[in-house]
């Protein structure tokens, strides 16, 4: 099944992540780790936790902060605490680091060199405008993997229940 991305304001209704084949976690990170914002939503998910609602669902990662680095594996780390803590099954990166030698380019996706999940860079005086092409096509090609797996992932369901 696939489930389009919630906005913020569906991401309240976890009916509809209940229904997904996969989760993919986003958010800023901020002080050195997810928003305050997403800290509510994953506390919020323990009544999920408890049920067992999202055991066995793929989860994936995303986030963005104004330097290279600014903690951006801390969050994702968060991320996969919060999917292993579901019995979920994490998906990375699966790609390269990009920009990592004298004949590379900073419009390599994965340019961060970030394997656990995508990783963004936005200047911090350019806002949500300022992120750098490389980050949305590497972010591009975490979701692309993600619906892939996702959809190997369902036909071993479909072939083991035959």
């Amino acid at each position: 099944m696939t489930t389009p991305a919630p906005s913020a304001s569906s991401a309240a209704s976890p009916s509809l992540l209940d229904a997904a084949d996969a989760i993919v976690f986003g958010s800023p990170t901020y002080m050195g780790t997810a928003s305050g914002a997403f800290h509510v939503f994953a506390e919020a998910t323990s009544k999920r936790w408890a049920t067992r609602a999202w055991q066995d669902k793929l989860a994936a990662g995303f986030t963005n902060s104004g330097s290279k680095s600014g903690d951006k594996l801390h969050t994702l780390q968060f991320f996969t605490v919060l999917a292993a803590q579901h019995g979920m099954h994490w998906v990375s990166l699966g790609l390269l680091p990009g920009w990592n030698s004298s004949t590379a380019s900073e419009n390599d996706l994965n340019r961060l060199g970030i394997f656990l999940g995508a990783g963004a860079q936005t200047d911090s005086d350019r806002g949500p405008d300022g992120v750098h092409k490389a980050d949305i096509a590497t972010a591009d090609h975490l979701g692309r993997r993600v619906a892939a797996q996702a959809a190997v992932y369902a036909a071993g369901r479909a072939a083991v229940a035959a």
